[in-house]
């Protein structure tokens, strides 16, 4: 292979890079070196780290083809080529993109495997032919072992197939006994610990019958294959040089297969920042990462990137001394060349409702000054937190996009409740009865019809609904649908009361009907919060949403009136992502750190790191909210029961200072104006004379 000394060009790389980016490009001078740590504070360059360093070392002389690049997604690892193979070719000239385009192993720990398992399957007793089924068809099998043997067919309700997978795929990945699985992240399903242990046997043996391997079998058996040492030595001695990047989110799975592959640490580049390790729900283990030194010691190398390129230094101050309470992690200190801005502001306000006032102004305001909404974000610990602030969008015309979960409105199990208030509402509202009849077992599109015909036609819908027959395996279920029918429409109960007494009947359908349920009933308490802003149903009703909940959607898109749109998310979904104006919601405890985030101190850590990743999102203004007042649920409008939040723990007194502590006052409400009067007009046969 020509080497790079004889075609290098004027144009060095490396000048652009700071010092902390230079060591870590050129460590071990782009041979075969120890070791090396890179810890990639937030905003710090680390992808352009990461690919400069993949550049160096193809630009001092190492074989493209033996240099292995692992990413957690495919986009991340074909970008990464891309500007490894531009940085190269701009120093080495044309034969560099010869030598570049060698660099075939990149892509996720998943591809790599599924690579690696095809070329070793007949060593390992794999077909060569297997076939990978994806996360859906993983559930249809699972699905399919549930009916085998017979455990979903008894009195009390069995784990569903996508559940059951969850707790197969935590077990495999965290490499952790399924006692400890069910204790630690599905407690409702501890009960079940002998069904499910046979229930994943007959998984395991369905697929080797069918010569099929599930999305975690890649890690399973690349990690079982890595445990022989011949095989080890065979597949570690293909690669001279190992780049992992965002190493703060591999589990022990793919940590072991890491160690079996460069048992003594020559050529292993590893890069992320134990400050971001946000993912212990999917398995991730921030322990790779911590013992990362250990592992190696003596001869791992750590560099530490403190230079950052996106906040303001007064962000990041506050940023610092949040993750500077931390227990443990590695010490570092983000500053930034970049001009003073404000200190990020501390907003308390008297409730949640005031919450939802203050982003909206402040958006506004932004979007008057010329900051289009799409630079703005506003981030929240769970997905049901903003449930108030989408309504409130939605009635302010502001158009938003939210990530990490379903836009409020559009969640199913919201839509089922929003429908059966509509029916009692309208009797003759056929999308919203088909929608609701079918939540009840036993009844199918044909008797939905019959119900829904008898209703139209009914000049007493309470009575109608009492004399319908329905099957008899529905029965029962039928009458109780029929008391809550004659119990709601007339009104008595009172508003919100309506709405409370619709999901008390809703809730067993939503235990029966989705696994989360737990996420999902507290998305309707929230519903009843807002319900309690509105007079009463029929204003509810016309304000809360415009067009039936005739299907729902998987995740949310842009909006389609504005080319310019809010943008919303989880901090889970926010990692890797940046805004010049960012607003936290709910900075209290309770939510920041979640309330079923704090039995132990690994989980709190990890509470504080999510936070630190919301702060770092912000380029030149953060607000963190906290509302003082959260009303109780299922109280009528002029209720007055509530609690009150304390600041999160996250900020206590000592750190006052690096924020601009404000309190909010009320908004003065403005009255709703009169609903005008009037005689009656027969607009109907107007509307269908234009088609007549």
């Amino acid at each position: 292979m020509t080497t790079a000394t004889a075609l290098r060009t004027d144009s060095d790389p490396l000048e652009r890079l700071n010092p902390a980016q230079r060591a870590a490009v050129v460590h071990g001078g782009g041979g075969v070196a120890g070791p090396l740590l890179v810890i990639a504070g937030a905003g710090t360059g680390k992808t352009h780290t990461l690919v400069h360093r993949l550049a160096h070392l193809v630009r001092s002389g190492a074989d493209p083809r033996r240099i292995l690049l692992m990413t957690f997604s495919r986009r991340a690892a074909a970008e990464m080529v891309r500007r490894a193979e531009r940085l190269a070719v701009e120093t080495m000239g044309p034969t560099a993109e010869v030598l570049a385009r060698g660099l075939t192993w990149a892509g996720t720990f998943h591809a790599m495997g599924a690579r690696l398992l095809r070329e070793y399957a007949p060593a390992i007793g794999l077909d060569p032919g297997f076939t990978i089924h994806d996360r859906e068809d993983s559930a249809d099998l699972m699905a399919l072992a549930r009916h085998r043997l017979g455990v979903a067919g008894g009195p009390r309700r069995f784990p569903a197939k996508s559940t059951c997978l969850a707790i197969y795929s935590r077990a495999v990945n965290a490499r952790a006994p399924l006692d400890e699985v069910l204790r630690d992240a599905f407690p409702w399903c501890a009960e079940w610990h002998g069904e499910l242990k046979s229930l994943f046997a007959t998984y395991v043996e369905a697929k080797q019958a069918s010569a099929v391997l599930d999305y975690d079998d890649l890690l399973l058996y690349w990690h079982g294959l890595m445990q022989e040492a011949g095989l080890a030595a065979e597949i570690g001695g293909r690669f001279d040089h190992v780049l992992v990047d965002e190493y703060q989110d591999t589990n022990r799975l793919q940590s072991g297969i890491l160690l079996a592959l460069r048992p003594n640490g020559d050529g292993l580049t590893v890069v992320g920042d134990d400050a971001q390790s946000i993912y212990a729900f999917r398995a991730a283990e921030v322990r790779n990462i911590l013992d990362f030194p250990d592992a190696f010691s003596p001869r791992a190398t750590v560099v530490t990137l403190e230079q950052n390129y996106r906040s303001t230094p007064e962000i990041l101050a506050a940023a610092n001394a949040v993750i500077g309470e931390a227990t443990e992690g590695f010490r570092k200190e983000l500053r930034s060349d970049r001009p003073a801005g404000p200190r990020p502001r501390l907003a308390t306000v008297w409730d949640e409702a005031c919450q939802v006032d203050l982003i909206c102004r402040d958006v506004l305001a932004a979007r008057e000054e010329g900051l289009a909404l799409r630079e703005q974000a506003v981030l929240f610990r769970t997905a049901h937190h903003s449930g108030p602030l989408e309504v409130e969008l939605v009635r302010r015309n502001i158009p938003f996009v939210k990530f990490g979960g379903l836009k409020f409105l559009d969640a199913a199990h919201v839509k089922d409740v929003l429908a059966t208030l509509r029916l009692v509402q309208n009797p003759r509202d056929r999308v919203s009865g088909f929608r609701v009849l079918q939540l009840i077992p036993g009844i199918g599109a044909a008797t939905a019809t019959t119900v829904l015909d008898t209703l139209a036609d009914a000049a007493d819908p309470d009575e109608a609904l009492s004399a319908v027959r329905v099957p008899a395996r529905a029965n029962a279920q039928w009458q109780e649908f029929v008391a809550l029918f004659r119990q709601v429409r007339p009104g008595k109960l009172g508003w919100p009361g309506e709405l409370e007494a619709v999901r008390q009947w809703y809730e067993p359908h939503l235990e029966r009907r989705h696994d989360d349920a737990a996420p999902r009933r507290a998305d309707l308490l929230q519903l009843e919060a807002i319900a309690a802003g509105f007079g009463d149903r029929t204003r509810f009703l016309t304000e809360i949403t415009l067009d039936p909940p005739s299907a729902t959607s998987d995740e949310s898109g842009p909006p389609h009136r504005d080319e310019d749109y809010l943008i919303l998310s989880t901090i889970h979904s926010a990692k890797g992502q940046e805004w010049r104006r960012v607003h936290v919601l709910n900075g209290v405890d309770g939510c920041i750190p979640s309330d079923l985030a704090t039995g132990t101190s690994a989980e709190i850590n990890e509470e504080r790191r999510l936070f630190y990743v919301a702060m770092t999102r912000a380029r030149d203004e953060l607000t963190v909210i906290v509302p003082q007042r959260f009303y109780v649920h299922g109280q009528s409008k002029r209720g007055d029961r509530h609690v009150y939040a304390s600041r999160t723990r996250f900020i206590p007194d000592r750190l006052l200072g690096h924020f601009e502590v404000a309190r909010i006052p009320v908004a003065t409400a403005t009255a709703a104006p009169a609903l005008a009067t009037g005689a009656t007009v027969d607009l109907a046969s107007r509307m269908r004379a234009m088609w007549g």
